[in-house]
């Protein structure tokens, strides 16, 4: 399924579900035509108990870039700063201050990239940001479990509405 960009539909459905970052097979990518992944960062690719991607994360984005996939973070931390730490270790370029689930960044993101929804794909762990916005911005979305338990005060209230949208589903991995 192909969206044009401004295509995209408000919902909550991602196109797919996989426990981990690192457990996404590149191949499988490639093979669907995606030559950019959008990350968002915290919990996603550096829990929010260390502050620091682990090295299966790093891992997999050396593989991400060995198949010639490019990488974007965007994230909806307004700390300029560990943003853009955390995307130089990822080895990334990246969009702060995001507001997700408004789709702007990620457009913003795909355009520095040179590539479009059909070729785009937006890895995060949160619903209602990350798959939302994906959705909205036309893209294919991967929802992945958060990597640690701490979050945001107001992040704890999404995460119940979350357990409700995601009752039945299965993610690859578990």
């Amino acid at each position: 399924m192909r969206r044009a960009k401004g295509e995209g539909r408000l919902s909550a459905v991602a196109t797919r579900y996989v426990a981990a970052v690192e457990l996404i097979d590149v191949d499988s990518l490639s093979a669907a035509g995606v030559r950019l992944v959008l990350l968002d960062r915290d919990n996603t690719c550096v829990p929010r108990d260390t502050k620091r991607p682990p090295a299966a994360v790093l891992a997999w984005l050396e593989a991400i870039r060995a198949a010639g996939i490019k990488t974007y973070v965007v994230s909806n931390n307004f700390h300029t700063d560990q943003v853009s730490a955390s995307a130089a270790e990822l080895g990334c370029d990246f969009v702060d201050h995001a507001m997700k689930p408004a789709p702007f960044a990620l457009e913003r993101a795909m355009e520095a990239a040179g590539e479009g929804p059909e070729h785009t794909v937006m890895v995060g762990d949160q619903v209602f940001t990350d798959v939302v916005a994906g959705n909205l911005a036309g893209v294919r979305t991967i929802l992945v479990r958060p990597q640690c338990r701490r979050d945001l005060w107001y992040t704890y209230i999404f995460r119940a509405f979350e357990r409700l949208a995601l009752l039945g589903k299965k993610f690859e991995g578990e």
